[in-house]
């Protein structure tokens, strides 16, 4: 009977044990299926978090970069601003003085030239009345002869026409510098505008990575979380499942040959063939 129920109880052990690898192949499969899928989707997950914190550190730059630029340019307009004014003044003042100088010497002139009519006619009248011995001196209307030649009028009339070249001159590159200023200006504006259009976009476009960032770390979180779990899952499964020293093939050979060799003792002692 002690024979029988050996026989008995290794047989029950050998449906237990199919019975569990059985469930210990289907765990197995599952478990492995789910350690790959959550492997491969950290690994994406983990691929997307760097190229997105990569792309929010270069628009990041960017806008730094277009703010500097920015800086500049409202700098370099300041500066040019100031500039013209100064220029500005500089030239009102001249156009001005020029004008004035212009007055001036054309009254000096006027002045000049009623002198000179009336010491002609002072002359001519001094003429009809001399002896004609009288000094050569005073045969000619007197003009205000300079040391170098040619008369006072002619000197003056020489700098007016300075002064009125001056005052063109200084007008056109007034008008000139003006124009340059204004062309600089409109280039500026429209360069900070254009610069300042993209640092908007660039924003609005980091600030949807960084949205985008947020869900995908959180989703790694998730997934990482369940990767642990299907590993701490499968270190459970391997005592029983995987690390149980020899196959199951193994088991069940040995088994059948203890099986058969029980069955054979039970036979002689009984003298039944038991099969």
């Amino acid at each position: 009977k002690m024979i029988k129920d050996l026989i008995v109880r290794l047989m029950e052990e050998a449906n237990e044990e199919a019975e569990h690898k059985g469930w210990c192949d289907t765990e197995l499969t599952t478990n492995k299926q789910t350690r790959d899928q959550k492997t491969e989707s950290v690994e994406q997950l983990t691929a997307q978090k760097e190229d997105l914190t990569s792309t929010i550190a270069q628009l990041t730059q960017d806008i730094a970069d277009l703010s500097q630029a920015i800086k500049e340019l409202d700098a370099a307009m300041a500066e040019a601003t100031a500039e013209r004014a100064q220029a500005k003044e500089r030239n009102e003042q001249t156009i001005a003085d020029a004008k004035a100088a212009q007055v001036a010497v054309t009254q000096a002139i006027a002045i000049l030239k009623d002198f000179y009519a009336k010491s002609a006619q002072a002359t001519a009248l001094a003429q009809q009345t001399l002896a004609e011995d009288a000094p050569e001196t005073f045969d000619k209307p007197y003009q205000g002869l300079l040391p170098e030649g040619g008369n006072v009028v002619d000197f003056l009339e020489v700098i007016l026409t300075d002064f009125s070249r001056l005052e063109s001159e200084t007008s056109a590159a007034e008008a000139e510098q003006q124009d340059q200023f204004e062309k600089f200006s409109f280039d500026t504006e429209k360069d900070r505008a254009l610069k300042d259009n993209e640092i908007g976009h660039k924003d609005a476009k980091r600030k949807d990575k960084e949205s985008d960032l947020a869900s995908t770390e959180e989703e790694l979180k998730l997934t990482q979380a369940q990767l642990d779990k299907a590993l701490a899952y499968y270190e459970k499964l391997k005592p029983t499942c995987v690390d149980s020293g020899i196959t199951y093939e193994e088991r069940v050979r040995r088994r059948e040959e203890e099986i058969q060799s029980l069955q054979e003792a039970l036979k002689i002692l009984t003298g039944t063939d038991l099969a």
